[in-house]
Parts: structure tokens; C-alpha cells; sequence
């Protein structure tokens, strides 16, 4: 992570991309490229959405690439180590979503019976 955390930061230095990457403006961009993943998916079945076309999964393979990237700028400008984050937040997520009340069900913790 810290490679590529590194890359892109040379990346976007030797283009002179750093005043257009405010948090304000990498946190748009991650979104439509998670709009652009999303979009792969759009009207397929669950079925379907286990790509096994190859050409799709390149183009797949490609927003996702576009996805870790401005996640990881994102996270670069404001200081957050987004592995780090990953793990606080599912130890959050143990707490809300505990294998008695989760288990076998997608509803939201504030469903569950108390």
C-alpha cells in the first residue's frame, strides 16, 4: 500500500495534478469511478454479475484499479491509512453486526431485536 501510496503521489507530482487534488475534489472523482464499476453491473442478474467473460473482466479489473487509486490519493491527502481504517472499522462492525443477531440475514443493525 505504501508503494503505491508513494507512486501516485509521484505520479500526480510530475504532472502538476496536486492543486486539482483537494480531498474535496479525489472524494468526487472516487465516486464516479465507483459509478463507472457500478455501471458494469447495471441490470444483471445475480447470476450474471459473476463475470466470466474475459474481456469484461479487464474492463472491470480496470475501474477497480481506478477505484484503489483515488482512494488511496484520498486517503494520502488527509493523513488516514486506509488499512488501518479497514480494521477499525470491522471491529466496529464485529460489535454492530455479532454472528447471533447477523447470521443468514442482510438486515441493518438498527433491525435487529434488542
Amino acid at each position: 500500500m505504501e508503494e503505491l501510496k508513494l507512486k501516485l503521489r509521484d505520479f500526480a507530482v510530475e504532472r502538476d495534478w496536486n492543486q486539482f487534488h483537494s480531498p474535496k475534489n479525489l472524494a468526487m472523482a472516487l465516486s464516479v469511478e465507483v459509478a463507472e464499476l457500478v455501471e458494469h453491473f447495471q441490470w444483471l442478474t445475480e447470476d450474471q454479475s459473476y463475470i466470466k467473460d474475459p474481456k469484461m473482466l479487464e474492463k472491470i479489473k480496470l475501474e477497480i484499479g481506478d477505484v484503489l487509486i483515488y482512494l488511496t490519493r484520498l486517503s494520502d491527502k488527509l493523513g488516514i491509512d486506509p488499512l488501518a481504517a479497514a480494521k477499525a472499522k470491522m471491529m466496529v462492525n464485529e460489535r454492530k453486526y455479532s454472528v447471533d443477531n447477523a447470521k443468514g440475514n442482510a438486515k441493518k443493525y438498527t433491525e435487529f431485536e434488542k
